[in-house]
This record gives structure tokens, sequence and C-alpha cells, in this order.
């Protein structure tokens, strides 16, 4: 790979000359502005970026850092986050991370690099330490994060998000007020200290709210909220497991529409012989066959929030906050009254 190194020796100039021509520096020649430009272009040298920007000094850049690049729920926030940031004068950089992926470690690295003068996180954990925390040296906002599993000062932090508890126990509320008690379930995972796990125990509460047995049989765990076969094959799994259920809560909608074509397949007609109720308000879940019936997130109210709360922080300096937003049942033809 080539160098400045190569560079340099190529248009027998110092590497200093060429790293003054790449910073476009004013006291070089033109002649040997060009000579080395064109070496550049011939040697198909690519700049070293994160050490030119350590000469930066100041910066307009805030950076959202996306965990879960395929969950399709993300995209009107960060539409609404771009659009915010824009207006307001600033500039903002896009990273997608791998779900495996540090998001901490990778947003104060980022941080350094380039820079930054703000972070806003989407997607992760809900479990971060103070210590953990404390990497992250600029102001930043953690959108669709709760506390839950950490043990954060409310001062030390600020977030907008959903309660997903919440959610979770009203989706099951919607499907016992139609006479439904054997109820399945649909999740990514029932232990990851994050959002799959709050809409599990918001689950099991709404079942021992109304006195209805907790079956592990009924419990499908996809390991993703958005690979389609994943999901079908789980769904399939459950159902030859025990396809008693009458309803499933599925606690993403992508799962609840893979969950659907499952059913069909294994001659489950919806919601005739077994009901569907999700989270999320997806767009493309208004046209599934039958209709999804789900409880909508404000996407783009939220993105709004986690926007104008980061600017806030960076032009104003002062008390973090948490932003809690509520979900509302957008009625479909995926859920039915039992035995009606």
């Amino acid at each position: 790979m080539t160098n400045i190194k190569d560079v340099a020796l190529h248009c027998g100039v110092a590497i200093s000359t060429v790293s003054r021509v790449l910073n476009d520096h004013p006291d070089v020649s033109e002649e040997t502005r060009e000579k080395v430009l064109r070496a550049v272009q011939e040697l198909h040298y690519i700049p070293n970026n994160s050490a030119r920007n350590l000469v930066r000094t100041t910066s307009d850049s805030i950076a959202l850092l996306v965990k879960g690049v395929n969950n399709p729920f993300f995209s009107k926030i960060i539409k609404a986050i771009e659009r915010e940031i824009t207006l307001r004068g600033y500039t903002l950089e896009l990273h997608h991370m791998d779900t495996a992926e540090d998001e901490l470690r990778i947003g104060a690295q980022l941080a350094n690099d380039r820079k930054l003068i703000g972070i806003l996180f989407l997607g992760g954990r809900f479990n971060y330490s103070p210590e953990e925390m404390a990497l992250i040296n600029v102001p930043s906002v953690f959108c669709t994060y709760t506390n839950t599993f950490g043990n954060l000062d409310a001062g030390s932090y600020s977030s907008v998000a959903i309660d997903d508890k919440q959610a979770a126990r009203d989706a099951v509320e919607t499907l016992v007020s139609l006479g439904h008690r054997k109820i399945a379930i649909l999740t990514d995972n029932d232990s990851d200290n994050s959002i799959s796990e709050l809409r599990f125990q918001g689950y099991k509460d709404a079942l021992a709210t109304h006195s209805i047995p907790f079956d592990s049989n009924l419990v499908a765990c996809t390991g993703t909220f958005s690979d389609m076969r994943a999901i079908y094959e789980a769904t399939s799994k459950l159902i030859a497991r025990d396809d008693t259920f009458t309803a499933i809560f599925a606690i993403a909608d992508l799962m609840a529409i893979a969950a659907i074509k499952a059913l069909n397949d294994h001659g489950k007609r919806v919601p005739e012989n077994c009901s569907v109720v999700a989270i999320d308000g997806l767009e493309l879940s208004e046209y599934t066959l039958p209709t999804l019936t789900t409880l909508v997130q404000p996407a783009e109210e939220m993105g709004l929030v986690c926007a104008k709360t980061i600017i806030e922080l960076i032009e104003h300096p002062g008390k973090n906050r948490q932003f809690t937003f509520h979900t509302v049942l957008r009625p479909g033809g995926s859920v039915g009254r039992l035995n009606a």
C-alpha cells in the first residue's frame, strides 16, 4: 500500500512538503502542489484522515452511532435527527456498528479521532457502568435506551425511549381483553440486558396480573430482530412444540410479519386460529395481510427530541434529562376475539 513516504520519493520532495499540500497549507509553490497532487492520483495514495484530524482544533460534527444496521424502525429516527441537526447548522456523521461491537468504546475513539462536539447513540445494551460512561468526554444522548439494568446516576446521562415494559404489558392486555389466555411470545433474547429482556418481563407481568401461568414452552427466542428466515423458523419450532396457543405477542413488527407467514404455512389462519400483536408501528406492517395490530412508537418525535437535547447540551452544558414516550395502539386485522 502506498504511503506518504512513497509520494515524497516520487516527487523528489520532503515528507513534510507532501503533508503541507494535503493539509492545504499556503506556503507551497503552485508547481510543487500540482506535482504532489498528481502523484497522489497516480500512486492511488489514500491520506490517513485519522492522523490529519489530530491537527483539527475546532469542529461542528455530531456523530450518530447506530447499533443494529438492519433495524428498519431506526430509519425514521435517523431522518428526524439528521433534519434537525442540519437545520441547526451542525454536521452529522453517521456511523453503523455491528450488534457485537462496544458502542461506548467506539464512541470514545471517534470523539478523539474526529474532534466531535457530541455523540448520539441509537441502539445498544441497557447496563452501562459509571466507569464506561467516563470514557465519553463530550455531550451525549442515548436513544431507545433506559438505565434499567445499569447503575448510572440520573444526572450522568441523557436518554430518549419508550417504556418498553409497559408497551409489552399493553400488547398482552390487548390479547387478554379479547379472551386469550394461552399467549406465546416471540423475542430476540429473554436475558440480554436490553429491549428484548424488558419486553419479555412486561409479557410475564401481564400474564401474572391476570393469573395466567407462565409456560416456557410458549417462549420462542429468535436471536434476531430482523432475520426473517430465523424468525420464521423459530415460529415453526414453536408451533411444532405446542400448537394450542391462540395468540402470539411479537416484540417487534418484523417478527410478527415473519410469524404470520409461518402460521399460515402451518395451516393457522390469522386471526381466525391465532391472533398476532407487536410493537413498533412500521409503515411496512400496514401492508401485511391481514394488517398488523401493533403498538406504535413515536419515532420521529423521539428523533427530534434526541437532536434538540444534544444541541442543548452542546450550547448550554448543564443538566442531563431522561425522556419517556408512550406507544399508541394501531388496530389492525391480525387480532380477533377468541371464539368470536
